[in-house]
């Protein structure tokens, strides 16, 4: 997450005492005047970005950052931010590049997560190089990230076996890791093991009752193995901690027969 600092916008009073919110033309205006007044100030550069990034204008958020990295090309969170925007929007290509950059400049843990993650999700083999770097800082946080994100390529590519494998590991390290508990469960789904499934997804959402996506998963389970009132349970759990903000599970309830 891009971490931002509000800036003290300059609201204004109407007749009746009331304070009115500023239009965000006038907001965007005092946040670029600040700027060209400051412009040695990366904070109010990032409280810019992070109000495009608001109005999902990632457009006008990125092209911000562009600026910004004109005068500042090594500093590796200007970097961390333009991938993260570029993953928001749905660019992995132009996210996977911003993060090697930011790993270049500083090859912190965070960064090779971050990397390896995408890496993973797009099945590309430099994923091994970030487990192996990972691995070898023989620390329990970044040793249990690996066995993830090795789980995670392994899930993608099609290979649940090993997928299975590498996220016990990752489990027997850390065993409230929510989504290592998710995608072994996709791997049993996957695989045909309904059951082996939902036990795992049980587990996860015992340890955790608000994770919604191991209700979703439980839901798919459930369908599977011919248990539809159940799922439908399962389904509204997801939508209930998810907020309401889960379409997966909308579009499972309504092909269940549920408005």
């Amino acid at each position: 997450m891009i971490s931002i600092i509000a800036c003290n916008n300059q609201n204004h009073t109407n007749k009746n005492g009331e304070i009115a919110a500023e239009s965000s033309a006038a907001r965007e205006k005092i946040l670029k005047d600040s700027i060209a007044k400051f412009p040695e100030l990366l904070l109010l550069k990032e409280q810019l970005i992070q109000f495009y990034r608001d109005s999902a204008d990632f457009d006008k958020a990125i092209a911000t950052v562009d600026q910004a990295l004109r005068t500042d090309s090594l500093n590796d969170r200007l970097w961390n931010i333009k991938a993260i925007l570029h993953f928001e929007n749905e660019d992995t290509v132009n996210s996977i590049r911003s993060f090697e950059n930011a790993l270049l400049i500083n090859p912190s843990p965070r960064y090779l997560i971050f990397l390896g993650t995408l890496y993973a999700q797009t099945k590309d083999l430099r994923v091994h190089r970030i487990v192996e770097a990972l691995l070898n800082s023989k620390q329990p946080e970044t040793e249990k990230e690996a066995y993830f994100i090795l789980g995670l390529f392994y899930n993608y590519s099609g290979d649940k076996i090993n997928a299975i494998s590498a996220l016990d590991k990752c489990l027997s390290l850390d065993s409230r890791y929510m989504f290592a508990y998710r995608e072994k469960g996709i791997a049993l789904y996957d695989m045909g093991k309904y059951e082996d499934a939902v036990t795992v997804l049980d587990k996860a959402v015992t340890l955790q009752n608000s994770f919604e996506e191991g209700y979703y998963w439980l839901g798919r389970c459930l369908e599977k193995l011919n248990k539809p009132n159940d799922a439908i349970e399962e389904y509204k759990m997801a939508l209930l901690y998810a907020n309401n903000d889960y379409p997966e599970a909308k579009d499972a309830l309504a092909r269940l027969g549920v408005k």
